[in-house]
């Protein structure tokens, strides 16, 4: 029963942990730029070494490690594709008014290199395996190129929810391509073909397939197959997407800098008074003093800019307000000392009348 259990569970975390490593890695911010091409090297020349060892293996072990480096050759070209190095000709948005055959043409030339990559990828994979008992690579690939193409060709035509916020800014004119309308009748034909498959190679795992091999292979590609039938309905239906690989897209807002930080406390139980609060406060734009003098009184009054800036205006009730819990803590801290020196003048005085 392992056996059939296994696999599954090991493709669905691949499926799931491989795209949100992607996403997290093309992500980052240029500094890592190299980074990421050595990642993407890394990954595809171990995809293709394991294609090439394991193309004689017919055991158990054999089928997992075709299926991992078929999705790390796939990996790779991902990276190189989501970080925009491999895209196509053209990388200007869609025109507004671009409709039929000129707007196919506009998608087609924004995608050309990294389809013909993905071709090249798909014939090294087959050459490396070429007459060789271990197929699971060629099929893992053919399963992720066919669904891959069935999902582009979706989101050019129409479907209701794009998940565009998973693709990084570094492509980000290819969402120009994407339509977000009601389905198109290409939508029902794919899902439709894509199940009719899935249920042929399940039935192939259940009744055909006899060796570990065989069950541990056929499992691993019907099971990713259906991960890819499960990614056409997430364009259809409100399916958590974000929730799935929400952790490793990069927030699109900057995190706000720290204008205050506390300089620390004294070891264990320091005092309210003690406990002090660094500001970096910006330099206050030039100040006229003048001096009004009237009847028993004199006054300073203090001009300045008569129409301050919104940021000075908060740094300045920032700092009020900072000032007034500190005068606060040191009054509360000073009466705290005064009943207490109260409290042991009133005990001394006792113990003094006993004696």
């Amino acid at each position: 029963m392992a056996s059939h259990f296994v696999p599954p569970i090991y493709a669905a975390f691949i499926w799931w942990f491989s795209t949100g490593a992607v996403l997290l890695l093309v992500g980052l911010s240029t500094r890592f730029d190299g980074l990421r091409k050595c990642a993407a090297v890394i990954l595809a020349v171990v995809s293709l070494y394991w294609l090439f060892a394991t193309r004689n293996e017919v055991s158990v072990s054999g089928a997992y490690l075709a299926f991992t480096g078929t999705i790390l050759l796939w990996g790779a070209q991902e990276i190189a594709f989501l970080s925009g190095w491999i895209t196509g000709s053209s990388r200007e948005p869609c025109p507004a008014g671009a409709k039929g055959f000129l707007r196919f043409s506009l998608a087609l030339q924004a995608i050309l290199y990294h389809e013909l990559l993905l071709l090249a990828s798909g014939a090294a994979t087959m050459i490396l395996t070429w007459n060789s008992p271990n197929q699971i690579g060629v099929w893992t690939f053919a399963a992720l190129w066919v669904l891959r193409q069935s999902s582009k060709i979706n989101l050019f035509l129409g479907v209701p929810v794009t998940n565009d916020e998973l693709m990084p800014e570094t492509v980000s004119f290819l969402k120009t391509f994407f339509t977000r309308k009601p389905v198109s009748a290409f939508f029902p034909i794919s899902v439709t073909l894509s199940t009719a498959v899935l249920v042929i190679m399940i039935q192939r795992t259940v009744e055909v397939a006899v060796t570990p091999f065989d069950i541990a292979g056929l499992s691993l590609v019907s099971t990713l197959f259906a991960l890819g039938i499960l990614e056409h309905w997430f364009m259809l239906l409100p399916l958590p997407a974000m929730t799935l690989w929400g952790w490793g897209v990069r927030s699109k807002s900057e995190p706000l800098s720290a204008t205050a930080r506390p300089i620390g406390r004294v070891a264990n139980e320091a005092p309210l008074h003690a406990t002090v609060t660094q500001l970096t406060i910006a330099p206050a734009p030039s100040l006229q003093v003048a001096s009004v003098q009237s009847p028993g009184v004199g006054l300073t009054v203090v001009r300045g800019d008569p129409k301050p800036k919104q940021a000075h205006c908060a740094r300045q009730r920032l700092e009020d307000q900072f000032r007034q819990t500190f005068r606060e803590q040191v009054a509360r801290t000073d009466t705290a000392a005064t009943r207490m020196a109260t409290g042991a003048e009133t005990i001394t005085t006792g113990i003094g009348r006993m004696t």
